[in-house]
């Protein structure tokens, strides 16, 4: 019974670890993507009509 009990806990904590760290990604990617759109208020690229 022991046993059992350790492979439903040891599951458990996998399972929370990975959607924790699936969290974290998400919002790293988010950041970068909001960041990348973002470019400042510097001078702009000039627009090229090909």
């Amino acid at each position: 019974m022991l046993i059992y009990m350790l492979a439903t806990a040891m599951t458990v904590a996998m399972l929370i670890a990975t959607v924790f760290g699936l969290h974290q990604e998400a919002q790293r990617a988010r950041v970068k993507a909001n960041t990348k759109r973002f470019e400042g208020f510097g001078p702009r690229k000039p627009y090229r009509h090909y």
